[in-house]
């Protein structure tokens, strides 16, 4: 084993917002613009739940509006720079990954109108799975998988766009990985289709 890996080789570094990998633009987010109040990490740790959860709902909703002008669409774009500087904190990332909040991540995914937005959602998923240290096994991993798979294979030809997405999906991976080495069953959610591996090996031949 010695003569095989170099120490650094078991070191594991992270896939998103890694500056070896890619040099990433700091997240500042406005609070006055930001339509919620801009809890400190502190402050959303120590929250009772009926409050957590008044918060979450809050964000969700803001999150879910369906508005389509530019205004909206700065205000939820804010609302993800702020979420990006909070899921870097091991105990919120746990708690929001099994809240309601994945699920309208996923759908933002799926439906939002601009390409900025899609790339932050992305974003907040990658670091999301980064930082949890619990994944519940209602967590609908794979749905977000294969959305991520299926925005590259669509976008196969933007490096820009793949750039945005396969990091969230790295991340997703090797949460999943690193669960079943734990000796935690594979969950139905957590299953990785096989596009997934398809369209990485692809990446890794053509990029």
């Amino acid at each position: 084993k010695e003569l095989i890996y170099t120490e650094s080789d078991l070191i594991v570094t992270p896939i998103i917002d890694n500056p070896k990998i890619m040099k990433q633009v700091p997240v500042r987010f406005d609070s006055k613009t930001l339509h919620i109040p801009a809890y400190s990490v502190e402050k959303l740790s120590s929250m009772k739940d009926a409050d957590w959860n008044n918060f979450l709902k809050r964000v969700c909703s803001l999150l879910d509006s369906s508005e389509k002008n530019t205004g909206a669409a700065r205000s939820k774009l804010n609302l993800l720079y702020y979420l990006c500087t909070l899921v870097v904190h091991k105990e919120l990332a746990s708690r929001l990954i099994s809240s309601q909040l994945f699920h309208v991540l996923i759908q933002q995914l799926r439906a939002a109108s601009s390409w900025d937005i899609r790339a932050n959602v992305a974003r907040v998923i990658g670091l999301l799975a980064l930082h949890t240290s619990e994944l519940g096994e209602n967590v609908p991993v794979s749905e977000a998988i294969t959305l991520l798979t299926e925005l590259i294979r669509e976008n196969f030809r933007n490096s820009k766009l793949k750039q945005c997405f396969l990091p969230a999906l790295g991340e997703l991976l090797y949460l999943i990985a690193s669960k079943e080495e734990k000796g935690e069953h594979p969950r139905e959610c957590w299953a990785v289709p096989s596009a997934a591996y398809t369209v990485l090996m692809r990446c890794l031949r053509e990029g």
